[in-house]
């Protein structure tokens, strides 16, 4: 018999293990063409990887389905960046680091003896500066890119199969989280317009459920929310049956393109302006909920006070209640605050807003000549209205409670297997950014993810980005290097969990590292997740994991005295594994698992739901000290993800075409400054806790351990930097450099680090992707806030440890926009802030100091121009990096407020006195 020598083997021979043609998927990918077809039928033999055709021509029995069913496919791929960028990018941050070590070791070695405390504060700057850089640079060396298949995701669980012949969705569940606390900073037309993207999210219907938790029980949310849903019958259709991109009704509406580009069906024009009128009615109804509700409170409550002047009991007169739209007292906040309906002291309440949806698909139809739904399924998710309880004398755990209570009331209401995390402002603006991240989720290894971590992108910012608000240095080189370790941090929002890894079980098949940098792995001693369900479902002591060389790899029990919660939890971790349709896929389920329809609620499955977001449910329990959102710091987020990498668990960044979702940032730089001060407190808080990555397990990877570290040490460089920002100002006023003489030895080594660092600052734009404008933003910013914000951040953590002191940082005064038009007329909006005096001061010391060192320099017997333009280089390397917080004091047009030119004055005053008692006038001629 004759063979083809291109050919190994028969097709009878190639089966994978579940009987298909799978063995050679990841070497022969498969083809869509008609090509296959063609060398079915014509029993082709040319080509390599043709299958063999006996020369006879006899028959094999194998059949065209059995010839082209298709091979495994992954769901996910991960591509190294080009070895031609990464390799000049490590080998440049190795030469620095050890020319940033010869300079370091240089300056140790020749002080300069005139000027022992200019010396002493450089070098120590210096060392730390290097010690920064490391720890910031080291995580940068191993980044990654990713890419999805939304097409295997399609083909795996959407389509017919033997296990699934209907092709109904095999696909999990997803609960949406949104967190608002104040209808008043955070307006519910915002938080509107984000429910309704998600509810017209691409995927099945009848797997998402959305929870909004309204911290401050307030009716003003609860009816928008309401008016949303509304709405949303009208809008989710609209967007389903046009393909309708971003589903967020305000931006679509105000985007300035063609909405008739690429629209192929002929109703489109019509559709789309009776949806815009119904859009401006629904912002009408919206923007005057607040004098609809007053209105009603004041009818109410006018009937009722009649009612009791007229009881003959004499009961007093009522306290003026907030009522809703069917004539009871609305249980939550109250507009006057009384006793049980006030901030902190009020019901709990949980209000299905749209009901559960059916199974199988509602088709619409031609609804009077308004639109014409005929064909598009009209269903929405089921959309839940929480408002945790809140009494006097319980610690609520602000965002971190309410998140931790949302976890429970939807694990008893639809217990879905993952959770997305969105704030208020930030809506879904790729309506397949679900897919995509649920492909890491879902692939072969996906069981050890525990969360994939979108990129923040925000909306609204000027175009020249001022205060570096898109922060793309960090969402686009920072993240996308931490996914080459054990994944990126969780940022707070744009993130998709894993409910069983926030419940705080390890992961399966975790891994520890020993040595000095973790390059000895082996296999992690962990309870497999059924033996974790069950000794949590049994509450078995006899499993003591309190041995654990860390707390955290302890197995959580405590979960609460619901038992319904707790039955939830196997469910919950065996519908978020992996299809089991591949030998190397571990710890997988059967396809066709989920095709049953989730049970009906009930009034008994409500009422625990409302039982679980008690103020007393998390007593005695582990919730925010091993299971859920992570109390005890200001920012929660970074603590809640470090919790799970120092367990063993890996994260993903998702990183998408299409921004996946978007948001708002403030561009104001006062309200830019608060916010970082915010961020900054919070890893000082963990620097100073048992969160602090030098206390990590052995499970978390040395680099990514090294990236902890600096998210918790970062804010003490202000420290240095504020005294390094100082000293070009101290060496003009005293004539005095840091070095003895500014030679060849100082200038080359100079030259080569700032050589180095901008070559390898220039690779990173190459394979970040951020723009070189954008990565010079960062770099001012930084300064600007280091020398504030930060600095703010390390004064207030070490009153706080230290004192047991606790003080914030408020504006003192307002100034109101001057233009409502303009939408960036926030940008110059100057609000004065104490965090304003440090980069001030550093500013006009730096001004007034080139003025006296050009004129001592001028003015002198003999000149030392050598340290005059030293002194003046680094100056004007100063101004330039506070610039932009020197144009944000401007204002528009360059106005500048009267506090400015007194805070000028007497920093001005105070330079000069200072210069003239340092260095008073001699008979030399110096001035």
């Amino acid at each position: 018999m004759a063979t083809n020598p291109l050919v190994s083997g028969d097709l009878s021979l190639q089966k994978g293990p579940t009987g298909n043609n799978k063995s050679l998927s990841l070497k022969n990918p498969p083809t869509d063409s008609d090509q296959q077809h063609w060398l079915f039928e014509s029993r082709g033999t040319y080509g390599i990887g043709n299958a063999y055709h006996d020369k006879n021509d006899r028959e094999t029995g194998t059949k065209l389905a059995k010839f082209l069913d298709k091979p495994w496919k992954p769901l996910t791929r991960k591509t190294q960046v080009p070895p031609s960028v990464l390799s000049p990018y490590r080998f440049l941050v190795a030469i620095r680091l050890v020319v940033q070590f010869l300079f370091l070791s240089w300056r140790l070695q020749n002080p300069n003896f005139e000027a022992m405390w200019l010396w002493a504060i450089s070098i120590s700057c210096e060392i730390w500066f290097a010690f920064s850089w490391l720890l910031d640079q080291l995580p940068k060396l191993n980044p990654i890119n990713r890419a999805t298949d939304l097409v295997a995701l399609k083909d795996k669980f959407e389509s017919k199969s033997a296990e699934n012949p209907s092709g109904r969705s095999d696909l999990p569940g997803i609960d949406v989280f949104i967190s608002t606390a104040d209808p008043d900073k955070e307006p519910p037309l915002v938080t509107a317009n984000t429910i309704l993207s998600i509810l017209a999210v691409e995927w099945p219907i009848e797997k998402v459920s959305v929870y909004i938790s309204d911290d401050g029980g307030a009716i003003l949310t609860f009816e928008a929310m309401a008016e949303a849903v509304d709405f949303g019958h009208l809008w989710v259709p609209f967007c389903r049956k046009h393909n309708i991109e971003p589903r967020n009704p305000e931006s679509y509406f105000t985007q300035k393109i063609d909405h008739t580009k690429n629209k192929k069906r002929a109703d489109f024009v019509k559709d789309h302006r009776w949806m815009k009128r119904e859009y401006d009615e629904f912002k009408v109804r919206i923007n005057g909920l607040p004098d609809v509700i007053r209105k009603r409170c004041e009818r109410y409550n006018h009937r009722e006070m009649k009612e009791k002047k007229n009881d003959s009991s004499g009961l007093g007169e009522a306290a003026k209640a907030t009522w809703m739209a069917d004539g009871t007292h609305w249980p939550g906040t109250w507009f006057t605050p009384t006793t049980d309906h006030k901030k902190g002291d009020h019901a709990g309440i949980i209000q299905l807003m749209s009901r559960v949806p059916e199974n199988d698909p509602v088709m619409g139809k031609d609804n009077e000549g308004k639109l014409d739904f005929t064909g598009v399924d009209i269903r929405l998710p089921m959309f839940v209205y929480v408002s945790r309880e809140k009494r006097p004398g319980y610690d609520h755990q602000k965002k971190a409670g309410a998140m931790n209570a949302l976890v429970r009331s939807s694990a008893i209401l639809s217990n879905g297997p993952f959770i997305l995390n969105l704030d208020c402002d930030h809506y879904i603006y790729n309506t397949m950014a679900i897919r995509e991240g649920m492909c890491f989720m879902l692939d072969r290894g996906g069981d050890r993810v525990c969360y994939i971590q979108f990129p923040q992108r925000f909306e609204g910012i000027d175009p020249s980005d001022r205060y570096a608000n898109h922060n793309t240095v960090f969402f686009d080189g920072n993240m996308r290097a931490l996914d080459g370790l054990q994944g990126p941090v969780y940022v707070g929002t744009g993130c998709m969990f894993r409910r069983y890894a926030l419940y705080g079980f390890s992961p399966p098949r975790a891994i520890e590292y020993r040595g000095i940098v973790g390059q000895k792995k082996k296999p992690a001693a962990t309870l497999s997740p059924g033996r974790s369900l069950q000794a949590v479902r049994d509450q078995d002591h006899d499993l003591d994991t309190s041995k654990e060389e860390h707390p955290d790899l302890s197995l959580p029990k405590k979960f609460g005295n619901s038992n319904m919660f707790v039955d939830s939890i196997a469910v919950a971790e065996y519908q978020g594994r992996p299809l089991a349709d591949h030998v190397s896929v571990k710890n997988g389920r059967p396809a066709g698992a989920l095709l049953a329809p989730r049970p009906p609620l009930d009034a008994l499955t409500v009422a625990e739901a409302i039982t679980v977001i008690s103020c007393w449910y998390e007593e005695n329990t582990e919730w925010g000290d091993r299971i859920g959102w992570i109390y005890g710091s200001v920012t929660e987020d970074v603590v809640t993800g470090y919790r799970m990498h120092n367990r063993g668990w890996r994260s993903v960044y998702c990183i998408t075409k299409r921004d996946a979702f978007r948001g708002t940032a403030p561009i104001n730089m006062t309200d830019r400054l608060h916010q970082v001060l915010r961020w900054a407190t919070g890893s000082v808080e963990i620097f100073f806790s048992k969160n602090n990555a030098f206390l990590a397990s052995s499970r978390l990877k040395f680099l990514q351990r090294i990236a902890y570290i600096n998210v918790g040490m970062y804010p003490f460089t202000s420290i240095f930097l504020v005294a390094y920002l100082f000293l070009p100002a101290l060496c003009m006023l005293t004539g005095q450099f840091i070095v003895p003489n500014i030679d060849a030895t100082f200038l080359t080594y100079l030259l080569i680090m700032t050589i180095t660092l901008a070559l390898i600052s220039l690779l990173e734009v190459k394979w970040s992707g951020i723009a070189l404008e954008e990565w010079w933003r960062n770099e001012q910013f930084w300064a600007i806030g280091g020398s504030s914000a930060h600095l703010g951040a390390v004064i207030q953590g070490l009153l706080k440890v230290i004192a047991g002191i606790e003080i914030s940082f408020t504006l003192t005064s307002k100034s109101a926009a001057e233009d409502d038009d303009d939408i960036y007329a926030d940008l110059y909006v100057v609000k004065w802030s104490s965090l304003f005096v440090m980069p001030l001061t550093i500013c006009i010391t730096n001004i007034v100091a080139l003025i006296m060192g050009t004129a001592r320099t001028l003015f002198s017997v003999i000149p030392q121009w050598n340290k005059l333009f030293g002194g003046t280089f680094f100056s004007f390397w100063v101004l330039a990096h506070m610039y932009p917080f020197m144009k944000g004091l401007m204002g528009r047009r360059g106005k500048v407020t009267t506090i400015l030119y007194v805070w000028a004055g007497l920093l001005s005053i105070t330079v000069s006195l200072l210069w003239i008692t340092i260095s008073p006038p001699d008979d030399l001629g110096k001035i």
